[in-house]
């Protein structure tokens, strides 16, 4: 789409000139003629950039300039001033316009600073979109595969309820980073968020951490304690591994969930929590509860929501940017100043199969900003396991049938255009999600006709 320039002016005649000369640049033009009429037209649509002049009977250029900013400051606005007014242009350039042309305009001038301010818009767009990729969002997420898209708008949907959730993955997918999502987003925000890994301790001590205890309730026991249900009263408790509760105390958990109540180890006084419980695990539930160690009644109690959280290897696409965004966290926190990750180790962490998902991931990657002496990681900083032909993400079963019978050119074709698609033929983020540099995909580009 073209560019949407919106031409404030009162004067006719200048209007419909200006008009005339920037729609034969090839952008589409929109009128005002006054800051009024333009400051409503802003609020109901979004320009590229507006061109205003200074002096307007109804309202000035510097109020309408003050009330467009207030409405949206990242719109770029270019002042038009008679010469003898250039003081009060200057005033214009505080308060937030972009730069400013005295009339009569050159437009020679005019044509370029046009160019340089649609430049600058669309260069503070990408940037946006770079950190909303690259930067962990709101739900502390970063991607930008369809599969991860889908679990946002999930969380999005299921966050505002009350209902249990029950997370499913793998080890290592983050799924405590989900279960924050949830609570983030949901209005227990300004509340506690308190986890238990219900893997990491004993039955007896995990009774103990769950629901507190008495002084004297058992040996060790030397003063009253609080659990982490009363801990997370008004917020949201993360059961992490709650397929590993003993069947033992899945009653009393159980109880926690269906009447709100809990009671201490040693005490016969029962308290009322509000608490919003997400759990999660990596176990096949249902089939625990077919072999008798996981309580039916326990589990559709958890089970109100399901959410399952993707392997790395089904979201492929979204190495790269996983990669850039733990290098740039540990090239910080090592006070390294690493630019990027050479195209063969790119390649060699877009192919490994990642059993240990995003964790292990992040562990190569913080090894691999440690080993680096240069300004780049390369494979020699990599583990040697991922380089394995045993350990490379196996191909799709209609990937391969796809596949059979294409030449090594024919492939290559076929994925550069497939990224650049999904990519919307942006070029430098094609390239980062092919592992290459934005010169080489031009080179391959040109070879295989795409220009």
């Amino acid at each position: 789409m073209n560019a949407q320039i919106l031409i404030v002016d009162d004067d006719l005649a200048h209007r419909s000139m200006l008009k005339t000369i920037i729609k034969g640049w090839g952008y589409d033009v929109a009128e005002a003629d006054d800051g009024d009429v333009a400051v409503a037209m802003v609020q109901e649509q979004s320009y590229d950039s507006i061109l205003m002049d200074i002096r307007m009977v109804k309202m000035d250029g510097i109020t309408a300039l003050e009330r467009i900013k207030e409405y949206n400051p990242s719109i770029p606005v270019l002042i038009m001033t008679a010469f003898s007014s250039v003081d009060t242009a200057v005033k214009a350039l505080k308060i937030g316009a972009y730069d400013y042309l005295t009339k009569p305009l050159d437009f020679d001038v005019l044509k370029l600073t046009l160019e340089r301010m649609l430049d600058h818009t669309r260069l503070v767009t990408e940037n946006k979109e770079l950190r909303s990729i690259l930067e962990p969002d709101t739900m502390g997420m970063v991607g930008n595969s369809e599969v991860i898209k889908e679990l946002r708008q999930i969380i999005a949907t299921v966050a505002p309820s009350d209902a249990s959730v029950l997370i499913t993955g793998e080890s290592g997918t983050g799924k405590e980073l989900v279960a924050n999502a949830i609570h983030n987003a949901s209005s227990r925000a300004g509340e506690t968020f308190v986890a238990i890994n219900c893997a990491a301790l004993s039955e007896n001590l995990l009774e103990s951490e769950l629901f507190g205890h008495e002084r004297g309730a058992f040996t060790g026991a030397d003063r009253r304690r609080e659990g982490r249900f009363v801990q997370a009263d008004g917020g949201t408790l993360f059961l992490d591994e709650v397929g590993e509760i003993p069947v033992s105390l899945q009653p009393k958990l159980l109880r926690a969930l269906q009447q709100g109540e809990v009671q201490r180890v040693g005490s016969d006084t029962v308290e009322n929590v509000d608490v919003r419980v997400i759990a999660a695990t990596n176990r096949d539930l249902p089939e625990e509860v077919e072999q008798g160690n996981f309580r039916e009644d326990l589990y559709y109690r958890l089970n109100v929501i399901a959410l399952r959280v993707p392997a790395l290897r089904e979201r492929q696409s979204d190495i790269p940017l996983l990669a850039e965004y733990f290098m740039k966290k540990y090239s910080n926190k090592n006070r390294k100043h690493i630019k990027g990750l050479a195209p063969q180790a790119m390649d060699t962490l877009i192919r490994y199969a990642w059993p240990g998902n995003v964790r292990e991931l992040e562990n190569v990657i913080e090894r691999a900003v440690i080993m680096t002496m240069g300004e780049y990681i390369s494979t020699r900083e990599l583990p040697l396991s991922l380089s394995s032909k045993d350990n490379e993400a196996p191909i799709q079963p209609a990937q391969a049938t796809a596949l059979t019978g294409m030449s090594l050119d024919e492939l290559e074709r076929k994925a550069i255009l497939a990224t650049l698609e999904e990519c919307e033929y942006n070029k430098s983020k094609t390239a980062r999600k092919l592992g290459i540099t934005r010169a080489t995909l031009h080179n391959k580009l040109k070879r295989y006709g795409f220009e």
